[in-house]
């Protein structure tokens, strides 16, 4: 299985984690050159032309929901050209003004907004997480190792 089916096998719940993966900060991505990306509702998996493979997702726990919310321009438009663009903004505005769907949990939401660009266009990807306000919101970039 290649690095990239092992992501997609672990993101979609059919794999577990050891020590093949290592978190990274999202700006490690500045630079890189996409070569394919697969993305579903609770993750993302990126390759890169040198072989690395990274994932975007949430490590579920018990009582929160974090899912992709929406995602503005063309992840196509991130294939073949370098990275020029890597950043994070995180916001905590109330969702019920923002969000396309049912708030399950009003105690606590976060806003994470990943926007990526290359020289032939962009893609902002929203996510949104909400909880109890005891469980994680964030979203992880990790990448494959083995």
């Amino acid at each position: 299985m290649s690095k990239f089916e092992t992501a997609l096998a672990y993101v979609r719940g059919n794999y577990r984690a050891s020590t093949w993966v290592s978190k990274r900060p999202f700006s490690s991505l500045l630079g890189l050159t996409f070569t394919k990306i697969q993305a579903g509702d609770e993750y993302l998996v990126f390759e890169t032309s040198c072989g690395r493979v990274f994932m975007m997702f949430h490590y579920q726990d018990c009582c929160e929901s974090v899912f992709i919310e929406s995602i503005v321009g063309e992840l196509d438009d991130l294939l073949n050209a370098p990275i020029l663009l890597s950043e994070e903004v995180v916001s905590h505005e109330d969702p019920k003004t923002m969000l396309t769907v049912p708030v399950y949990h009003e105690d606590s939401f976060t806003w994470t907004f990943y926007k990526l660009a290359t020289i032939k266009g962009y893609a902002d990807i929203r996510w949104y997480g909400e909880s109890n306000g005891y469980y994680s919101e964030s979203v992880d970039l990790m990448e494959v190792l083995e």
